[in-house]
């Protein structure tokens, strides 16, 4: 897969990630939920861009995620510059690209929505407000889609959890965590196809 193909994934993963973001953010008020179907429901939170809304503690702990993010988002666009060059697997590639577009999608609620949106609590976010929730680095990620497949209690002969409500699955995320997640799932799947080494022949016939 050549570099402009990834650039052009990336692309319509950052499009759609940012189009949902922002009309949940300008049409649901914050815990506002709809029903789609019983497993599937539109669920408006925010978060501070970690998995499962964890935080990094401290005054300084939201603005060193940010940059640790956008720190690390240089590094896997030079990850994929350097596998184009080398001509490396498609597998990789849209793995690499998959990766690239959901860490971009939610550096960019973190970098540009503090100043961008007003606050969401008991009512509809307003962009450009003169009352922005936030700052430059401090925005909140916004998360909407949920998928409480199935809730119940666990079987009581269960080693730990035996008798407990569980619920599959609890977690809210975005178009951005599921391209990441895609991504590495990718990779584990069919690590030895991304990681194949090319003959030279493949190379030269791709170049």
């Amino acid at each position: 897969m050549s570099l402009r193909n990834s650039v052009l994934i990336i692309a319509i993963i950052l499009l759609v990630d940012q189009f949902t973001k922002i009309y949940i953010k300008t049409n649901f008020a914050l815990n506002e939920e709809i029903f789609v179907f019983d497993w599937m429901r539109i669920h408006f939170i925010e978060n501070e861009g970690m998995a499962w809304g964890a935080r990094i503690p401290g005054v300084y702990g939201k603005l060193i995620l940010t940059v640790f993010r956008i720190v690390a988002i240089f590094g896997i666009g030079y990850w994929l510059y350097d596998s184009s060059r080398k001509h490396s697997s498609n597998y990789l590639m849209v793995a690499i690209a998959l990766i690239f577009a959901g860490a971009a999608g939610n550096i960019i609620d973190s970098v540009f929505y503090g100043v961008v949106f007003d606050d969401s609590y008991g009512h509809l976010a307003t962009a450009f407000s003169d009352n922005p929730y936030g700052t430059w680095f401090h925005g909140k990620v916004v998360d909407m889609l949920y998928f409480p497949i199935w809730e119940g209690q666990l079987p009581k002969w269960l080693p730990i959890w035996g008798g407990e409500d569980f619920k599959f699955f609890n977690a809210i995320f975005n178009i951005a965590d599921m391209a990441i997640s895609t991504g590495v799932g990718i990779l584990i799947v069919f690590n030895k196809k991304a990681f194949a080494k090319k003959t030279l022949i493949e190379s030269h016939t791709q170049s």
